[in-house]
C-alpha cells in the first residue's frame, strides 16, 4: 500500500473534486505535487494505513475462519467461496467503516480542490478527527457511505471467486503454482472485480468525505444516503464517463496492490503450515 499510495491519492482526488478534469494518472500527480508539495501525494498515509490494517485483519481472520468452519476438510467450490466472502466482507464493512471516513478526510484535509463547494477541515490527527465528526455531525456521521460500502462487499466476494477459481485450474495442471501464477491470478481477479464496481467506489468516496455542500439548500451531502441520486447526478452533469473518473489509477493501484497482497499472503501461510509441520515433527 505505501509503494502504490500516490495511485490512491490521485484516484481519491478524481472522485471527490468533480471539477477537477480527468487526466492520465501521473498528470494528476504532478498537479499535485507542483500545488501542495513533494510530500502531498502520501497525505494521510498513517491513516490508511492502520485502517488497511485492521480492515485486512478483519476480513482474512473472517473469511478464513467460516472457510474452514463450513468446508470441514471437503472440497471448497466457487459458489461457498462467493457467499463467505460475502458475509466477511459485511463483518468488516460494519466494523471498519468509521476508520474509512475519518482517513478519507485526513487524507483530502489541505487539498487545493477546484470546487469551491467543498467544506474544508481542520483535523488535528485520528482522534481528533473523531472527536469532530461526533460533535459537530453526530456519532452516524462515522458510518457515512455505509450503504454503497456494503453493496462493494460483492467487489471482494467477486475477487475471491474469481482468484479461486483460477487457482484451482491451475492447480489441475500443475503441482504448486509459481510466484508469477499467484501475481497474474491475483490482478486478473481484482481487476474485473474493480471495474465491475468503479460507479459504486466513487459514491462511497464523495458520501465518506461529506463535505460537499448542496446548493441551494446549503446542506452537507454527509447526510444523504440516496445512491441512485448521486449517481444520477454525476452521469446527468458529466456523462457516464463522470462514474469512471480515476478508474486508471485504481485499477493501477488496486490490481497491484492485490497481486502482491495475493503472493504474499500464499507465500506467509505456506511458511507458517511448514513451521507448524516442523514443530510437530520434533514433538513426535
Amino acid at each position: 500500500m505505501t509503494v502504490f499510495f500516490p495511485l490512491d491519492t490521485a484516484r481519491l482526488r478524481l472522485q471527490v473534486d468533480e471539477k477537477r478534469k480527468s487526466k492520465t494518472t501521473h498528470m494528476v500527480l504532478l498537479e499535485i505535487i507542483k500545488e501542495e508539495g513533494l510530500l502531498a501525494p502520501y497525505r494521510g498515509w498513517f491513516p490508511v494505513i492502520s485502517s488497511l490494517c485492521c480492515s485486512n485483519f478483519v476480513y482474512f481472520y473472517t473469511f478464513n475462519s467460516l472457510k474452514a468452519i463450513w468446508v470441514k476438510g471437503q472440497n471448497s467450490t466457487t459458489g461457498k467461496d462467493l457467499v463467505v466472502g460475502f458475509v466477511a466482507g459485511v463483518v468488516n464493512v460494519l466494523l471498519t467503516t468509521p476508520l474509512w471516513v475519518v482517513n478519507t478526510r485526513l487524507k483530502l484535509q489541505g487539498a487545493k480542490f477546484r470546487n469551491e463547494d467543498i467544506v474544508p477541515t481542520n483535523y488535528k490527527g485520528i482522534i481528533d478527527a473523531f472527536h469532530q465528526i461526533i460533535r459537530d455531525e453526530g456519532i452516524l456521521a462515522l458510518w457515512n457511505g455505509t450503504f454503497p460500502s456494503l453493496l462493494l462487499v460483492f467487489n471482494p466476494a467477486i475477487q475471491f471467486m474469481f482468484y479461486e477459481g483460477l487457482k484451482r485450474q491451475l492447480l489441475k495442471k500443475r503441482m504448486k503454482l509459481s510466484s508469477v501464477d499467484v501475481f497474474i491470478i491475483g490482478a486478473v481477479a481484482k481487476a474485473i472485480a474493480t471495474t465491475v464496481t468503479y460507479p459504486m467506489q466513487t459514491v462511497q468516496s464523495i458520501l465518506r468525505f461529506g463535505r460537499h455542500r448542496l446548493n441551494p439548500e446549503n446542506r452537507t451531502l454527509g447526510s444523504l444516503r440516496n445512491v441512485l441520486y448521486l449517481l444520477h447526478q454525476r452521469v446527468r452533469r458529466f456523462g457516464i464517463i463522470g462514474l469512471y473518473k480515476g478508474l486508471e489509477a485504481k485499477l493501477l493501484q488496486t490490481v497491484l496492490t492485490a497481486a502482491l497482497m495475493f503472493l504474499v499472503y500464499e507465500k506467509l501461510t505456506a511458511a507458517t503450515f511448514t513451521v507448524m509441520g516442523l514443530k510437530r515433527a520434533r514433538k513426535h
